[in-house]
C-alpha cells in the first residue's frame, strides 16, 4: 500500500536503503520532518483533512506514530480506489501507468499553488515565505535607479530631438516655402498689337470667385482687310484669369474703350463691368461678358464717377463728362442711372474760363456730409451735386444725400456764380488726386468701399509742371508747396517715414537723367532722392503697403547714377542713347533707403501697370502692359505680364546706391541681412 501511495503522489522523500526508492510514510516518521512535509501529508487530496483537522489542534495529528500510520494507510487506500475509479471513467483508453503519471502531475500543480499561498500567508515574497525585512529598502533603491536612468536618457534624447527638428526645418520646411513662392500666379501673354505710347485700358476685379483680382484689358488688333474703317483696327475688351492668364471672355467693340469694374447690384450676384467708348457706355456681366444695358452718348471725355443713390433704388448712380452740343460751351456733365443706364434728365453744360488739360471729374464729400463735383480745364472748380441734379431733372432731390449743402464751402462761392474756385492761376493744373494710400492702384474701381476714403481726403495738386501743393479739404487752403523740375507722372502717395502722414513719390526727367524723390507729406521736406539713367517711359510709381507699416515703392528706371565720396558719376553719351535701352523694375523700402532691389529687367516699354493683392498669401501681384519691339518696322506686340512680388524678391538682385562709407558712419548692412529683411516682407491691402 505504501508503494502504491508513493507512486500516486510522486513525493520526494528520504530514500530507504533497502527499498531503493522514496517512501513518504518513512519520511513522515523522521525526527527532523519539515513543515513542508506536514503540509504535504495534511493536503486534502491525500485524505488527511476531511474532518477539518488541518489545524495544529487535530487529534489525529497529535496521536502517536502507529495511529498516524494506520489512519493514513486506510484513508490513502480509500482515496486511491476512489481516484482510480474516477480516472477510469475520464480516461478509459489509458493504461494504469499513464493514469498514475497524470495524477502525479496534477498533485504537483496543487502542491505548488498551496506552497505559494502558504508563503503569502506568512508575508514572504517567495514560495518559502521568508520575511520581507529588506523589501522597502530594495524598492527605494530600485526607484532611485529608475529615476537616475530616466535623467540620463533625457539628457541624451532632448538634444537629439532638437537637432532632428533643426535638420527637418532646414532640409524640408524652408525649401517647401520657397517652392510655394515659386508656384504663385506668374504668367505672360501676348494680346493684340501695341498702340504706341498710348496706354490701353486696364482694370482689376475678381469675377471668377477665386479671391484673386482678374485682369480686364482693352485690346487693339490690326487686320489686312481694307474694307474695315478706323485704320483697319479691331477693338475688343478681354477678361483674363489672374491665376493662369487664360481668356475668360472677349467682347468686340466698335471703338477703343475705357474699363471700370466693381459696380454691384443687389439683384445681380456677379459684379458689373463698365465699357466706356467715345460714344457708348455699356454695362456687362463681369463673369460672362453678357450685355446688361447700354446708353448712347456723344463725345465722352471722361471715365464714370460713382455717385450716391439719387433715385432711391439702392443702386449708386453715375456721372460722365461729355462735350456739349453747343460749341460755345466747354463741357457738360451727364447723370446716368446705375441700374438701367437711362439718362437722368438732360446734360448740364458749363462754360469754363480756363484752358488746358481736363481735370476730373471727382466726387468729394465734405465733413458736413454734402457732395460736390470737382472738375475743370487747366483749373479746378467745384459745384454742388444738388445743383447739378436740379438743373438736369428740373426736380427737387428726394434722397437725403442731396438735401443739404455745406455752409463752409458755400461762403467760398462767388456772387452770381455756381462755381467754387478750388484753384485758378496762370499755371495750368497737370494732376489733381486724393491724398489716399494706393489711389493710383485702384483708380478704375467703382466699388463703394474703395471710393469711400478718396471722397473725404485732402488733395495733391501739381501745377505749372514743377510745383507740388497739398490742399486741405476743410478750407481749400494750401498746406505747403514744393518746387521741383518738371514732374512727368502722377505722384504716388505712400508711407515712407513713421509719422502716420502720407508722403509723396515723384519723378522728373531732363538731359537723359531721371531723378526720383520722396517728399515728406507733413512739411514738404525731401526724405529721399536718387538719380538714374532715363528709362524713356512715362509710368506712375506704385506704392504698396507692407507688413512693417511702411510702403514699398515700385518704379521703373535704368541703371542708377551712384554717388562716390560726394561726387556724381557722369553718364556717357553713348550709354544715354544706347538702343535697346534696358529698363529695370526697382523696389524701394524705407527701412533700407540706400539699397534697391532689382526685380526684373527688360527691353520692353511698359505703358501701364496695376497692383492686386492676395490676402491669404499675404502677397501682391504686379501687372504690366508693355510694348515689345520687333526687328522690322511692324508694330510691336502688346504683352500682358503678371508677377508675384514675393516670388520676384527671392530672385531679386541687391543694388547699393552708395558704394563707400566714411569713417564714423554706421556699418552698411550685409547682403545676408538685406536678403533676410526683403524675403520676410509681406503685402496687404491699403
Amino acid at each position: 500500500m505504501a508503494a502504491a501511495l508513493s507512486r500516486a503522489l510522486k513525493l520526494p522523500g528520504k530514500k530507504g536503503s533497502e527499498l531503493g526508492e522514496y517512501d513518504p510514510l518513512t519520511q513522515a516518521d523522521s525526527e527532523d520532518e519539515s513543515e513542508e512535509d506536514d503540509l504535504v501529508l495534511n493536503y486534502p487530496r491525500n485524505g488527511l483533512g476531511r474532518d477539518g483537522c488541518l489545524g495544529t489542534g487535530s487529534s489525529k495529528l497529535r496521536g502517536g506514530r502507529s495511529g498516524r500510520l494506520v489512519g493514513a494507510e486506510d484513508e490513502a487506500q480509500e482515496d486511491e480506489e476512489e481516484e482510480e475509479d474516477e480516472w477510469r471513467e475520464r480516461l478509459p483508453s489509458k493504461s494504469r501507468q499513464d493514469r498514475d503519471d497524470m495524477k502525479g502531475m496534477q498533485y504537483w500543480s496543487h502542491r505548488d499553488s498551496g506552497r505559494d499561498r502558504g508563503g503569502e500567508d506568512r508575508g514572504g515574497p517567495g514560495p518559502l515565505g521568508g520575511a520581507g525585512l529588506g523589501v522597502h529598502s530594495t524598492d527605494v533603491e530600485e526607484k532611485r535607479m529608475r529615476m537616475k536612468n530616466a535623467i540620463r536618457s533625457a539628457f541624451f534624447l532632448v538634444p537629439l530631438v532638437c537637432a532632428a527638428l533643426l535638420v527637418l526645418l532646414c532640409a524640408f520646411l524652408i525649401p517647401c516655402q520657397k517652392g510655394e513662392l515659386e508656384k504663385r500666379p506668374q504668367w505672360e501673354r501676348a494680346l493684340g498689337d501695341a498702340g504706341g505710347v498710348t496706354p490701353p485700358a486696364l482694370a482689376l476685379w475678381d469675377v471668377d470667385g477665386d479671391s484673386v483680382a482678374d485682369v480686364f484689358l482693352g485690346v487693339t488688333e490690326l487686320t489686312n482687310d481694307t474694307h474695315l474703317t478706323q485704320a483697319n483696327k479691331i477693338y475688343s475688351a478681354v477678361a483674363l484669369s489672374a491665376v493662369s492668364g487664360q481668356v475668360l471672355w472677349k467682347k468686340v467693340m466698335r471703338e477703343s474703350v475705357f474699363i471700370q469694374c466693381g459696380l454691384q447690384y443687389s439683384s445681380q450676384p456677379s459684379p458689373v463691368v463698365l465699357l466706356i467708348g467715345k460714344s457708348i457706355v455699356m454695362a456687362v456681366n463681369g463673369t460672362t461678358g453678357r450685355n446688361l444695358w447700354s446708353v448712347l452718348l456723344k463725345n465722352i471725355e471722361s471715365q464714370a464717377v460713382l455717385l450716391p443713390d439719387l433715385q432711391g433704388d439702392s443702386v449708386p448712380d453715375l456721372l460722365i463728362a461729355t462735350l456739349p452740343a453747343d460749341e460755345t460751351l466747354d463741357l457738360s456733365l451727364t447723370l446716368i442711372s446705375g441700374l438701367t443706364g437711362a439718362e437722368l434728365g438732360r446734360p448740364v453744360p458749363f462754360n469754363l474760363t480756363g484752358q488746358g488739360k481736363l481735370i476730373g471729374p471727382l466726387l468729394h464729400e465734405t465733413q458736413q456730409g454734402s457732395y460736390y463735383i470737382l472738375f475743370g480745364l487747366g483749373n479746378v472748380e467745384a459745384i454742388s451735386l444738388r445743383d447739378i441734379y436740379i438743373r438736369a431733372t428740373g426736380k427737387m432731390p428726394i434722397t437725403q444725400a442731396l438735401i443739404k449743402k455745406d455752409p463752409g464751402w458755400e461762403v467760398l462761392r462767388k456772387t452770381n456764380s455756381s462755381f467754387i474756385h478750388i484753384y485758378r492761376g496762370s499755371e495750368h493744373v497737370e494732376f489733381l488726386l486724393p491724398l489716399v494710400a494706393g489711389f493710383g492702384n485702384n483708380q478704375n474701381s467703382l466699388d463703394t468701399v474703395s471710393n469711400l476714403n478718396s471722397t473725404r481726403s485732402d488733395w495733391v495738386l501739381v501745377y505749372g509742371s514743377s510745383k507740388l501743393s497739398l490742399l486741405r479739404q476743410k478750407d481749400i487752403r494750401k498746406e505747403w508747396t514744393f518746387n521741383s523740375p518738371s514732374i512727368h507722372s502722377q505722384p504716388a502717395p505712400g508711407h515712407f517715414n513713421d509719422d502716420g502722414i502720407l508722403d509723396l513719390f515723384i519723378q522728373h526727367s531732363a538731359n537723359g537723367i531721371m531723378q526720383a524723390q520722396v517728399i515728406d507729406g507733413a512739411n514738404a521736406h525731401l526724405l529721399w532722392s536718387a538719380e538714374f539713367v532715363c528709362p524713356r517711359l512715362v509710368l506712375e510709381t506704385s506704392a504698396i503697403s507692407t507688413s512693417t507699416g511702411q510702403s514699398a515703392f515700385l518704379f521703373w528706371a535704368s541703371d542708377p547714377i551712384k554717388a562716390l565720396n560726394g561726387t556724381k558719376t557722369t553718364v556717357a553719351p553713348g550709354v544715354a542713347a544706347a538702343e535697346p535701352l534696358i529698363r529695370k523694375l526697382f523696389l524701394l523700402h524705407p527701412a533700407h533707403p540706400t539699397i534697391l532691389l532689382e526685380l526684373s529687367s527688360t527691353t520692353d516699354t511698359a505703358v501701364t501697370s496695376a497692383v492686386s493683392y492676395q490676402e491669404r498669401q499675404k502677397d501682391a501681384s504686379y501687372i504690366t502692359v508693355s510694348s515689345r519691339p520687333t526687328p522690322d518696322s511692324e508694330p510691336g506686340a502688346q504683352i500682358v505680364k503678371s508677377m508675384s512680388l514675393r516670388a520676384a524678391i527671392t530672385k531679386g538682385q541687391i543694388v547699393r546706391l552708395e558704394e563707400s562709407s566714411k569713417p564714423g558712419e554706421p556699418v552698411k548692412p550685409s547682403a545676408f541681412e538685406v536678403n533676410k529683411f526683403f524675403r520676410g516682407l509681406s503685402f496687404k491691402h491699403q
